[in-house]
């Protein structure tokens, strides 16, 4: 893409810290923090001390460019995306912003559940300082590229995380942005929706002045930016071409020891899959009384999982995946049909849902567990293993509110895996994990499936899927579409979708 060499965000020495402060923010913190008095007792005596989450960033960003921002979680990423957009104020250092900044944060965040998504586009614009005759210009265009459909004029508590996701990106691209910054906005998107949004960034860049991109995704940022910076512990450790930049970032990735890699080269013929049946659905149906009328998010669906399964759940926004997660962890309850469940079940519906952000990562880890119904002894016994492999560090003792997505995530998906449930659902909750947390959790994952447990993944990546999954249900307008081996259906998934698989390079030994 040709940029010039105007300077349209310039930021020198750009410094953000946060106080170490444990004290709880309310009432309600202090009661859940009970549930941790070693924890408590052990830090009540230190000193409040400042933490530097940027320290001494500089870059600049030009006109007619898409600059991504990558690192691993907590590298400061999402924060420096704030300051950009003025929602922080740096410490130090100076920033200069030539433009009005428009920004995505992931999954939509800032919409109102019990507001239409049309009412809620009028409650964005407006917030954004859009008059609100330019936005009934842009409101028919903005529900035809979000593909919707009739969910646009629905409350907003019906709908999936990338559905969510697809209406923010439409709202912030279509408003007339001048700077626009995804965070980790279009992690949920499926295939479909990635290629619209991508063809939609690189018109906005020839109309406007420039897009700023955070994301995990390193295939994205290199297919879709022109520039990368890398952050790493609130510092920047390079700027440059996006397939250079990425090489240095896989180079500082911890490679898992040969004698360690067992799992993560376990053929799915492999699998242990036992006769038992773990999960039965049987005519199963989910309806919802909409504006509208009677809508089946799911309808007719029959399906069993065998003890041993790893079974990825694919479709495109909308298709009633999370509605099936949700069906399955009892939060909904079927209208038709019956789901019969042999064993207890734990979920981690995306981003650490249901997390009390007021509250530490370490009272998080109580309360969920106290909502799993799983005994205050066993989270005991398990406690440290669970802030260890989350890899979150002192952030444990920080409010889940000033956390990364990615560290939420992260943090969620410890409870949930280290608490070994019998049946484990996932639900797009490893969109925000940077690549030596997704590899630690492919090893996890498959370690569980060793043990017996069935696994259930809802994800939009094909590639995970097909790494981990024994099995792939295809859901299309809350029916089954096809049911069977992972790589089949993903590759019809894919066929239907218009996307093909990159090939993989042919190395000298493949020739011979």
């Amino acid at each position: 893409m040709q940029t010039s060499k105007n300077v349209v965000v310039k930021a020198k020495n750009i410094g953000v810290s946060f106080a170490n402060d444990i004290q709880r923010d309310d009432f309600k913190s202090l009661v859940i923090g009970k549930f941790n008095r070693k924890d408590r007792r052990k830090n009540i005596n230190k000193k409040q001390k400042k933490t530097w989450s940027l320290k001494d960033v500089s870059f600049e960003g030009y006109q007619g460019e898409i600059l991504g921002i990558i690192g691993s979680n907590g590298a400061g990423k999402t924060t420096l995306s704030k300051v950009i957009t003025g929602i922080l104020q740096q410490d130090r250092g100076e920033l200069k912003v030539d433009g009005k900044v428009t920004a995505l944060f992931s999954f939509g965040m800032g919409f109102n559940p019990e507001l239409t998504g049309r009412e809620n586009v009028y409650l964005n614009g407006m917030m954004l300082g859009i008059d609100r005759d330019l936005i009934n210009q842009y409101i028919d265009s903005i529900h035809e590229f979000s593909d919707i459909e009739e969910f646009f004029d629905q409350p907003m508590k019906y709908y999936s995380s990338g559905m969510r996701a697809r209406l923010g990106f439409s709202v912030a691209s279509h408003l007339d942005p001048e700077i626009l910054i995804l965070d980790e906005a279009l992690n949920t998107g499926d295939a479909r929706f990635s290629r619209k949004a991508a063809e939609k960034m690189k018109d906005l860049v020839s109309k406007a002045k420039m897009v700023i991109i955070v994301t995990h995704s390193l295939r994205y940022a290199q297919r879709h930016c022109d520039r990368l910076i890398w952050l790493d512990k609130g510092e920047v450790r390079a700027i440059g071409d996006p397939k250079e930049i990425i090489k240095q970032y896989r180079a500082t990735v911890p490679k898992i020891p040969r004698r360690q890699r067992r799992s993560l080269q376990l053929k799915k013929t492999d699998a242990k899959i036992g006769t038992k049946t773990i999960i039965k659905a049987e005519n199963l149906g989910v309806s919802f009384d909409l504006n509208t009328g009677k809508f089946w998010a799911l309808h007719n669906l029959n399906f069993e999982i065998k003890e041993g399964e790893v079974v990825g759940i694919i479709g495109h926004n909308g298709a009633g995946k999370s509605t099936l997660c949700k069906v399955l962890t009892k939060i909904y309850a079927p209208d038709e049909g019956n789901i019969h469940l042999a064993g207890e079940t734990s979920a981690l519906l995306g981003y650490g849902t249901g997390f009390n952000p007021q509250l530490t990562g370490a009272d998080n880890i109580h309360l969920n567990a106290m909502l799993l119904g799983i005994p205050k002894s066993r989270v005991d016994e398990k406690y440290d293993k669970i802030v260890e492999f989350s890899g979150i560090g002192k952030a444990i003792h920080k409010p889940v509110k000033n956390y990364s997505s990615g560290m939420r995530s992260r943090l969620g998906f410890s409870i949930a895996a280290i608490l070994q449930p019998d049946i484990f659902i996932i639900d797009e909750a490893l969109s925000t994990g940077d690549l030596a947390f997704k590899q630690k959790a492919t090893e996890r994952i498959q370690d569980m499936m060793e043990l017996a447990k069935a696994v259930i993944i809802v994800s939009h990546s094909m590639s995970f899927v097909e790494k981990v999954c024994t099995r792939a249900i295809w859901i299309e307008k809350g029916e089954i579409r096809a049911d069977g081996d992972a790589e089949e259906i993903v590759a019809q998934y894919r066929e239907a979708m218009g996307v093909t698989k990159k090939k993989p390079k042919q190395t000298k030994r493949n020739k011979k």
